[in-house]
């Protein structure tokens, strides 16, 4: 048992330390860029919050696909699996990773709003690090599906007695569970 929850918290340990160097690897690029703005540091930036945002989808899919599973026995709400609230991480998770979530955001919409303008023309290739922010949303929602704790569901056991009681009636021969022959 100790080893397997010791394989847990690494994993959920590799989730943290991404989250970490993705959030400063896209708040460098932003804050270069913001403060030179000239290429190649602007088509850096877009390409580094392009690629947050990408990872930030997938991982948010990942991350909700593997709570769906898991809301059959527990009760998972958004606010707990995408921000980590009610007890969902340990403390010290939790405000890594929220955190994060909100340097994500805040350098966005700082660099954004520096640089209103490019070239004279209203709009900033930094507006494309407002997308960024999806890493931390979805990171989250992964860690929570995978390492949360939440509180199981009060109507688990009938779900469960119901799939039980539909699989069972379902090998009786017909699709309604009953078989012609026999009524």
């Amino acid at each position: 048992m100790l080893v397997m929850s010791s394989v847990a918290q690494n994993h959920g340990s590799v989730i943290l330390r991404i989250n970490l160097a993705l959030t400063w690897i896209f708040a460098m690029a932003a804050i270069v860029s913001a403060a030179l703005f000239r290429q190649p540091w602007t088509g850096i930036a877009v390409v580094v919050s392009l690629a947050c945002f990408t990872i930030g989808v997938v991982v948010f899919l990942w991350g909700y696909w593997n709570a769906v599973q898991r809301s059959r026995a527990d009760n998972i709400g958004v606010g707990a699996m995408y921000f980590l609230l009610g007890g969902v991480a340990p403390r010290g998770v939790g405000l890594v990773m929220n955190g994060c979530l909100g340097a994500q955001f805040v350098v966005a919409l700082a660099t954004a709003l520096a640089r209103g303008t490019t070239n004279g023309r209203a709009g900033s290739t930094l507006a494309f690090g407002i997308l960024a922010p999806m890493l931390g949303l979805g990171l989250n929602g992964l860690w929570a599906a995978f390492h949360g704790t939440f509180e199981p569901r009060s109507d688990a056991q009938d779900i469960e007695v119901s799939e039980q009681s539909d699989q069972g009636s379902s090998a009786k021969g017909s699709p309604t569970g009953h078989d012609k022959d026999h009524d």
